[in-house]
């Protein structure tokens, strides 16, 4: 797919495609520290844990390119409850009746769009591309919990809260647990 460049800053195309993350983890580490705002410690950990999930059954990523250049990443797989992320949030969605989530759902572990290429459609490209091609029928994930452009790109998409004030171990700011039925809603 591609995706007209706005503005004069960036006028390529922008392309979304397969993405060999673990070959380019360093760039997308990148993208996701301009975006997300990650410090060079927070990068070599979150390193480690991409590596780690890429060998996963069902992992697989998509990246954003333009001329070459990856400006954004998604990447996701089955959920799995003996994962580390379903450990932490399960009781929370147990509290509220929601932890059938846990099952039979695609996770979108990462979403990231480098700053300058956000709002001109890469991320919805990214995540509707990524859970079109899931078997599960439905998808979780995790956002931090306020009132933002990304939690504003998953309600449209059919997302809603399953859980709110996540507390994850190290992470400074509470997250939301949100799901949708597959297929993803489109405008």
């Amino acid at each position: 797919m591609r995706f007209p460049g706005h503005g004069h800053r960036h006028p390529e195309d922008v392309v979304i495609g397969p993405l060999d993350l673990s070959a380019r983890v360093d760039e997308a580490l990148a993208v996701q520290a301009l975006a997300f705002g990650l410090g060079q410690d927070e990068v070599a950990v979150r390193r480690q844990i991409v590596l780690r999930h890429m060998t996963y059954p069902g992992a697989r990523a998509l990246g954003a390119t333009s001329a070459e250049r990856l400006v954004g990443f998604v990447y996701g797989m089955p959920n799995n409850r003996t994962h580390w992320w379903s450990t932490v949030v399960e009781p929370y969605l147990r509290a509220r009746d929601h932890d059938e989530w846990l099952d039979n759902s695609f996770v979108i572990t990462e979403l990231h769009v480098h700053p300058h290429y956000q709002n001109r459609g890469a991320g919805r490209s990214l995540i509707t591309t990524i859970t079109d091609a899931a078997t599960e029928p439905r998808s979780i994930l995790s956002a931090i919990d306020t009132d933002s452009p990304a939690r504003g790109l998953y309600r449209s998409l059919g997302y809603e809260d399953l859980a709110r004030q996540v507390l994850f171990p190290s992470a400074p700011k509470p997250y939301a647990v949100m799901g949708a039925p597959l297929p993803l809603r489109r405008r």
